[in-house]
Formats: C-alpha cells, sequence, structure tokens
C-alpha cells in the first residue's frame, strides 16, 4: 500500500491576490470569433491555481496529500465580449472563507486588442465569485491545511 505524502508546506508569502495574462485562442471562440462563455471558467482556475503557485506550493502536490478543492458555487457576469486573440488580465483575490472552504473574486480585463474593434475595449469585462470545498479523496469535508485557512494575517 503506497502511503500519502505529508501536506505540503509554502516557501514563500503566502498571496491573496494576483493576476494573470492570457491569450483568447481560437478554439475558445464561436464562428464570430467571440470567447464561448465556458471559456471564462478555465480562465478562473488558472487564476486560482497561479496564486497557489506562487506560494511555492502546486495544486498536484495538494491532491497528492488527499487535499482536493472543489467548487461548491461559482456565480459569474458577463459584461463584454473578448475575441480572438485579445489579451485579457484574470485577475484573483481570496476574500474569504472558513477553516473548510475558500471564497474567491475574479475580474478578466482586456489588456490588448487581438482584433480591431470599434470603440473602447478597456476595462473589465467579467466578474464572479466562487466558494471552493475542501474535501478528501472520497469526497468528505475535511480542513484546509492551516497555512491554506483564509484570515487576515495572510494579507
Amino acid at each position: 500500500m503506497t502511503s500519502t505524502p505529508p501536506i505540503p508546506e509554502p516557501n514563500r508569502v503566502i498571496q491573496t491576490s494576483g493576476a494573470v495574462p492570457i491569450r483568447v485562442r481560437y478554439c475558445e471562440c464561436d464562428s464570430m470569433g467571440v470567447a464561448h462563455h465556458a471559456a471564462y471558467i478555465p480562465w478562473l482556475e488558472i487564476g486560482r491555481t497561479e496564486l497557489l503557485r506562487g506560494s511555492g506550493v502546486s495544486y498536484a502536490q495538494l491532491e497528492e496529500a488527499g487535499v482536493f478543492l472543489v467548487v461548491a458555487k461559482l456565480e459569474c457576469r458577463y459584461r463584454r465580449p473578448v475575441y480572438y486573440d485579445d489579451l485579457v488580465q484574470v485577475r484573483t483575490t481570496v476574500v474569504g472563507g472558513s477553516r473548510v472552504k475558500i471564497e474567491h473574486e475574479y475580474e478578466i480585463a482586456i489588456l490588448e486588442s487581438g482584433q480591431s474593434k470599434a470603440g473602447d475595449r478597456s476595462g473589465v469585462v467579467f466578474a464572479a465569485t466562487s466558494t471552493l470545498a475542501c474535501v478528501d479523496r472520497e469526497g468528505r469535508i475535511r480542513s484546509l491545511p492551516d497555512w491554506l485557512t483564509p484570515r487576515s494575517s495572510h494579507a
């Protein structure tokens, strides 16, 4: 029987906010070049996992140790479309939680327009919130690692 590795510890300051640039790919768009609404959700995941990686711990390491973060709630607001080849920035912020959950807020903003579209296309085009629950390998609620528990001392 294989033993479960210990829960990894961060080797850097725990970040509570971060930003990741993403170039909208052709496969994420409809025939008019507009990013499909489903493309945004993986971008949020990239924002969360890169925020975690900034602490020196990858999500894969947490899973190996039996710590899984599952989306329990997701709310999205689409304000304006983004298009093929736009460069967007996914901004992720930890805004709360408890011993068993983490709450995030997100914004997606256009950094660079990849297509010539009329008018000002800068600014926030999408906003979302999510609640992630911490579970074990069997899907039962478990406590977050202490260092990952949201609290003001991590700011």
